[in-house]
Formats: C-alpha cells, structure tokens, sequence
C-alpha cells in the first residue's frame, strides 16, 4: 500500500473512532469542543505510527540478531562458500541481509571476471550502497509524519486556547453582571486544549526522537556489517 494512501485512510479511520469517542468523554473535556475531536484523532495516528515503526524496524532486523547472522555469514565466505552465504542472507531476510545479498550477488557475478581486485571491490560496495539506498527510505517512512503531528497538535492546541479566550472576554464584556458560566466554559475550553495539544506533540515529538535513534544506530550497524564483508572478501581475492 503506498504510503499517502496509507495515511488517508488512517486519518479517516483515526477521525470516525476520535468523533465517538469524543461523545463518551467526560462532560468537563467535552467542554473543551470539537477540537478536543480532532487532538485525539492526531493522538490515534500517533499511536498508528508507532506501531507500525515497531513492526517495520522489528522485520528490517531479519529472523536472527546480527551477530549470529554475520557470523553465519563470515563463516561461509572463509569456507569459500559465497553462495552458501547469500543463501543465508535469503533466510535473514531485513535490510541488513538485503543489502550483504546485494554484494554477494554481485560477487558472484565478477569473481571470474578479468577485473582486478579494487575494481571488485568497487563494484561489491558500489551494489552494497545501492541497496542500502532503497532500505534506508523504509526504514524513515513514517517519520515526517510523526514530526507533523507534533506540530499540528501544537497549533490545534493553540487554536482552542484562542477560541477558549475569546469566548472567556466575550462573557466579560457583556453589559452589567459577567455570564460567569460563559466565562468558566471559556476558560475550560482554553486549558483543555492546551493540554491536550501539549500532550500529543511531546508524545509524538518522543517517539520521533526515538525511533530516529534507533534508525541510526541500525544504520550505522549496517555501514559496520558492510565493511566487514568487504574486508573479508578482499583478503579472499589477496590470498588467491
């Protein structure tokens, strides 16, 4: 499913279950109106999001940890067995194994070629980098997203806050006694809103922050897995 697609339909589904279960919160945040609807709709996508990072990044690790997997993997390229290490790759699966994939495939392909070592070489990193290319934007969907919801809550927030306070000086500046339940309407409106958009955009500014961590130490486990093939390929076509 692509990814816009993906978010529309999350944003509708998102709005239909905040819209109910806006009517079954208490009466005093139901005073905060019909933005506090639209702050749980972000909070729904928020928690969307999250789980669906969690899946993704869970699948992009492959079956096995890493150090069992290139240990496998190292095993069977000092056997000299570099199909038996893609096979292994194949069986991983994720990104870290589709990108080692990448490089032993295109080992295959030149080893018997008349090309000298760093051209080989050049040309295993150069398919290495190229699938890293395509795992990198899986590994970061999503992510905008979160940022964006952060800031949405905010201005949502802010939005209810004013209309919070100008409802709470329109009671005010009513000729002779002040509407005191006007007055406390807008004022709860007001608070209502701040929190609740204060409260989705730390959630969700958390969550990008975390993941943003974790897409980068994977990567730079990636860039480490990757130069250790290299190395170890090399000293295979020095030895021969």
């Amino acid at each position: 499913m692509k990814q816009g697609l993906f978010i529309t339909i999350l944003a509708v589904v998102a709005l239909g279950i905040s819209i109910l279960i806006f009517n079954f919160l208490p009466e005093y945040i139901q005073k905060g109106g019909p933005l506090v609807a639209g702050l749980i709709m972000l909070s729904i996508m928020s928690v969307a999001f999250t789980f669906e990072r969690l899946f993704t990044l869970s699948r992009a690790k492959g079956k096995e940890s890493a150090p069992v997997f290139m240990k496998k993997v190292r095993q069977k390229i000092d056997a000299q067995d570099i199909d038996g290490a893609a096979e292994v790759c194949a069986k991983q699966r994720g990104s870290l194994a589709n990108v080692l994939r990448a490089g032993l495939d295109r080992y295959l392909v030149i080893r018997a070629t008349p090309m000298d070592r760093q051209q080989k070489l050049q040309e295993i990193q150069k398919a290495m980098e190229e699938a890293n290319m395509l795992e990198v934007p899986l590994l970061e969907r999503n992510l905008i997203a979160l940022a964006t919801i952060a800031s949405i809550g905010t201005m949502v927030g802010l939005l209810g806050t004013t209309i919070g306070m100008i409802r709470s000086f329109s009671a005010l500046g009513h000729t002779g006694s002040v509407d005191a339940v006007q007055l406390a309407v807008g004022i709860s409106e007001a608070l209502i809103n701040t929190a609740g958009g204060l409260a989705v955009a730390i959630f969700s500014i958390v969550l990008y922050n975390v993941f943003s961590t974790m897409i980068d130490n994977f990567n730079y486990g990636m860039d480490e897995a990757t130069l250790e093939v290299i190395e170890v390929l090399a000293l295979k076509e020095a030895g021969k």
